[in-house]
C-alpha cells in the first residue's frame, strides 16, 4: 500500500511537472528567440509555427471570402498582373515542407547607416533537404550568386554568398538555419545557441523593456513584432547630425519605452494586441462613451477617445507628427488671440472626443458628425465663437437660434460634394458635421435615454469581444459599410468602364461579386484601448483588424500611386 502510494505521489509530481513546462512553453513563445539575440536588439519579428499559422489562416473569414468562386473569377485578371506570384507561391510550399518554427528576424544594430540583420528558423527533416530549399533562395537574393567562400567557426561551417555590400552568410547548427548580412553577428548567435556565451545579462530575453512588454502579449499567437523606437530615433538623429538635418525631438516618440504587437486567430477572426510603453499621458478620466445615445441602427462607425488639450501646444513645431498639423496650429492660435486658453477648453468641454457616421438606405453619401459634452455653456460660448474664424478665413459664418441651441452655418461653393458645415452648441453638447441635416439630427438624439446602436446584436458582439476601453473606443460596422458603398460605387465604376475601356486591361468591373457573397463573410471590427500599469494596450477583432486595415489601405494607396506614375 506505501509503495502505491509512493507511486501515485511520483505521479502527480510528473504530472505536474509536465502541466508547468507545457504552460511554461505557451506563456513564453518567444524565449527561443530572444535568448539567440543581443540585448541591444532593435526590432525582431517571431512567427512560433508557420505551419499552423497557414492553416489557421486558411480557417478565417477574411480566406473564406477569397476562395468565393465569384471573388475568384473577379480577381482572376488583377492577380495576374502581380509580379513573380507563382515563384512567391513556389517558396512558401517549399518553406513548408520544412515544417519551419520560431521563424525569426532581428534588426540586431545599426552601423555607418547600414542595418545588421540575423534570421533564422527550426526545421524538420534533414539537413540535406533544408539545404536545398536554401540554395534556392539564396540564389534569388543575393545579386552576384557565383561569388562564394566558406568559412570554418567551431565546428560549424559558414557559407557566404555575393559580393560585399550585397553579402548573405548562412550556417546549420544541428535544426536550427541561421542567416545575416554581418559575419561577426552570425558568429555571436551561433555562441548564444551553442551556449558558449555565459552571460545571461547580453542576451534580449533578459531586458526588462522586453519582458514588461511581452507580459501583455498572449500566450499563443501568429506572429509577433517587438521594436524600441527610442534606439531607432537615436539613429535616425545621429544619422541627420551628421548630414546636418534638423534633429527630430518629437517628446512622444522620446517617451515610447517599446512597441509591441502580436496576432492571432480567433474563430475565424483576426486578433491584434499592440502595447506601447509608455508614461500615462491622459488624465484620471476614464471612457464613458455618452455619445452612444447618438448612434442609431444605419451607424456605421462609432469613436470615443480621450485627448489631452495641453498636447495640442507647439503643433505645428518642428517634429509634429500630425498631417494637419498646420491647420490645427491655425486654429489654437486663434482661439489664444481671442484669449482661449487650454484652462478654459479643459473647464468649457469635456476630455472625451465622439465621431458617428451614419448612411442611411437610399442615400448617396454617409453623413459625419463629431461630439464633445459642455460642462461651462459660457466658456463654450466663447471658444466656438473664437474658432469660427478660424476654420476658413474667407468663409462667412451665419448664427441662429433654434430651440435654445446656437448654429453656425457655412455655405461652401456649388461643387460635386457640397457640403454645409455646421456647428451646434447647446448647454449640453457640442455638435460638429459636414452637413447641417446630420448635425440638427445628433442634437435630437441627444435628448435619447437609450441608443439604438446600442441595442444591435452586432454591435453587443462586437463590444464583448474586447476589453473594456478606458482611453479609445473604435467601432466599424463592415457588412453595412460595404453594402453602402456597393450601392453607392458600382454605377459609378460601370459607367467609368463604359467611358475609359482601359480599365478592362486590368479588372473586369462586370464581375464585380454581389454584396451578399461579400457580406456574408464580414463581421463588426471593434477596438478598445486601456492605459495598464506601463503602457497602453490596445485590442482588436475582426475579419481583419484595425491596423490591418489601416496597413492594407495604405499599401494599397501606395501601389496605387507607383501604378499611376508609371503610366505611359
Amino acid at each position: 500500500m506505501k509503495r502505491f502510494g509512493l507511486l501515485i505521489a511520483l505521479a502527480a509530481i510528473a504530472a505536474s511537472g509536465i502541466v508547468y513546462t507545457v504552460r511554461q512553453a505557451k506563456s513564453t513563445p518567444q524565449t527561443a528567440v530572444t535568448t539567440l539575440l543581443p540585448r541591444s536588439t532593435i526590432a525582431f519579428a517571431h512567427l512560433p509555427d508557420f505551419n499552423r499559422m497557414r492553416d489557421e489562416w486558411h480557417r478565417t473569414d477574411i480566406y473564406q471570402l477569397y476562395r468565393e468562386p465569384a471573388v475568384q473569377d473577379f480577381l482572376s485578371k488583377p492577380l495576374l498582373k502581380l509580379p513573380q506570384r507563382t515563384s512567391a507561391t513556389a517558396n512558401i510550399d517549399q518553406l513548408r515542407k520544412l515544417d519551419p518554427e520560431d521563424v525569426f528576424v532581428a534588426m540586431t544594430s545599426v552601423e555607418n547607416n547600414e542595418p545588421h540583420l540575423v534570421g533564422g528558423f527550426r526545421f524538420h527533416g534533414s539537413q540535406s533537404k533544408a539545404q536545398e530549399v536554401i540554395s534556392h533562395w539564396r540564389s534569388q537574393l543575393v545579386q552576384d550568386a557565383s561569388a562564394q567562400e566558406s568559412v570554418d567557426y567551431e565546428q560549424h561551417k559558414i557559407e557566404i554568398v555575393g559580393a560585399a555590400p550585397n553579402q548573405i552568410a548562412t550556417v546549420f547548427d544541428r535544426q536550427w538555419f541561421f542567416t545575416s548580412n554581418d559575419l561577426s553577428e552570425l558568429k555571436a548567435t551561433l555562441d548564444r545557441a551553442d551556449g558558449r556565451q555565459k552571460d545571461k545579462q547580453t542576451i534580449l530575453e533578459s531586458d526588462e523593456t522586453l519582458r514588461t512588454a511581452m507580459a501583455h502579449m498572449p500566450s499563443n499567437y501568429a506572429i509577433l513584432v517587438y521594436a524600441q523606437p527610442k534606439a531607432v530615433s537615436e539613429k535616425l538623429a545621429s544619422l541627420r547630425s551628421a548630414i546636418g538635418a534638423p534633429t527630430d525631438r518629437n517628446e512622444v516618440t522620446q517617451q515610447i519605452r517599446s512597441v509591441c504587437a502580436a496576432t492571432r486567430f480567433d474563430k475565424g477572426k483576426m486578433r491584434d494586441v499592440v502595447f506601447v510603453g509608455m508614461p500615462n499621458a491622459q488624465s484620471s478620466q476614464k471612457l464613458t462613451r455618452a455619445s452612444l445615445k447618438l448612434g442609431t441602427s444605419e451607424t456605421f462607425f462609432y469613436l470615443a477617445i480621450l485627448f489631452n488639450p495641453d498636447r495640442f501646444s507647439g503643433i505645428n513645431q518642428p517634429g509634429s507628427a500630425l498631417p494637419l498639423g498646420t491647420w490645427l496650429q491655425k486654429v489654437f492660435d486663434a482661439a489664444a488671440r481671442a484669449g482661449v486658453t487650454v484652462d478654459d477648453w479643459k473647464s468649457a468641454f469635456d476630455l472625451e472626443l465622439s465621431s458617428l457616421a451614419d448612411w442611411p438606405q437610399g442615400s448617396r453619401w454617409p453623413s459625419i458628425i463629431s461630439t464633445i459634452r459642455v460642462k461651462d455653456p459660457v466658456r463654450a460660448n466663447k471658444i466656438v465663437t473664437g474658432l469660427m474664424h478660424a476654420m476658413d478665413e474667407d468663409a462667412t459664418w451665419k448664427k441662429t437660434e433654434k430651440d435654445g441651441v446656437t448654429y453656425f452655418y457655412m455655405q461652401t461653393p456649388a461643387a460635386l460634394l457640397a457640403i454645409t458645415p455646421t456647428v451646434a452648441l447647446s448647454n449640453q453638447v457640442l455638435i460638429v458635421g459636414l452637413d447641417s441635416a446630420s448635425v440638427e439630427a445628433g442634437i435630437k438624439r441627444t435628448a435619447n435615454v437609450a441608443s439604438a446602436l446600442n441595442s444591435l446584436p452586432s454591435y453587443k458582439a462586437a463590444e464583448r469581444a474586447v476589453p473594456p476601453p478606458t482611453n479609445v473606443f473604435v467601432y466599424t460596422d463592415t457588412p453595412l459599410l460595404y453594402t453602402r458603398l456597393d450601392a453607392a460605387l458600382r454605377p459609378m465604376l460601370l459607367m467609368s468602364a463604359a467611358f475609359m475601356p482601359g480599365i478592362s486591361d486590368y479588372v473586369d468591373v462586370t464581375k464585380l461579386p454581389p454584396p451578399e457573397v461579400v457580406t456574408k463573410h464580414l463581421s463588426p471590427i471593434v477596438s478598445s484601448q486601456r492605459y495598464d500599469g506601463d503602457g497602453y494596450v490596445t485590442e482588436s477583432v475582426g475579419p481583419i483588424t484595425l491596423s490591418e486595415a489601416a496597413i492594407g489601405l495604405g499599401v494599397s494607396a501606395l501601389l496605387w500611386k507607383t501604378g499611376w506614375d508609371r503610366r505611359p
